[in-house]
């Protein structure tokens, strides 16, 4: 890994709880951290909900909105990874305000036209102990998509606890063996792809 560029991820946790109040999406987010930090990559954690971020579609809602100081952390970063809990069978109210927000890029073009976001690299973490990570992944993926971020193989990790068991991730002992596998597999390709991108970018 030496060898390769180096690589810094940030994790946007959208869960509706403030810190330093316990967050499943979280504990999965830094999960996937973890994961890319074996492949090379440096990263940082914002929990959304932490800052007032206005809702709109502009880079920067004035007024003390505080997406701009977010964004700037976003510009730094190769991959993102973009983390929500479910609730009735959606991503949060949050997460959606932040594909809105995310929505501002298409008007921030470098000298090709293309949005300034292009050739990073978006992952999806999604916890729940309720149906709806592949509905939320696939709204989310369309979205990242839609504004410049590439979207990798295998690029979403995903923890569905019992139907109305009111269990939650942060009350696992350990990660089961199918989410540590999912986070592995998601952190070699998002790393692989981004350091691709890093070396040559789109033209």
């Amino acid at each position: 890994m030496r060898d390769h560029p180096s690589l810094h991820a940030l994790a946007l946790v959208c869960s509706l709880k403030a810190s330093p109040e316990p967050s499943s999406s979280e504990k999965l987010a830094r999960e996937v951290l973890a994961a890319l930090e074996e492949q090379g990559a440096s990263h940082e954690v914002v929990r959304v909900v932490d800052h007032d971020v206005k809702p709109g579609v502009e880079v920067d809602m004035g007024d003390g909105d505080e997406w701009p100081q977010i964004r700037e952390k976003l510009l730094a970063a190769d991959i993102l990874v973009f983390a929500t809990p479910t609730w009735v069978g959606h991503m949060t109210s949050v997460a959606q305000g932040v594909l809105e927000r995310l929505d501002g890029e298409l008007s921030e073009t470098d000298d090709t036209g293309r949005p300034v976001i292009t050739g990073k690299v978006a992952v999806v973490a999604v916890v729940g102990n309720e149906d709806g990570a592949h509905h939320i992944s696939a709204d989310a993926f369309q979205a990242l998509s839609d504004v410049g971020f590439t979207i990798p193989a295998q690029g979403v990790t995903y923890w569905n606890g019992e139907a109305m068991s009111g269990v939650d991730y942060n009350d696992l002992d350990e990660t089961p063996g199918a989410v540590a596998s999912a986070t592995q597999t998601l952190a070699e390709n998002a790393a692989h792809l981004a350091r691709l991108l890093k070396a040559e970018p789109y033209s």
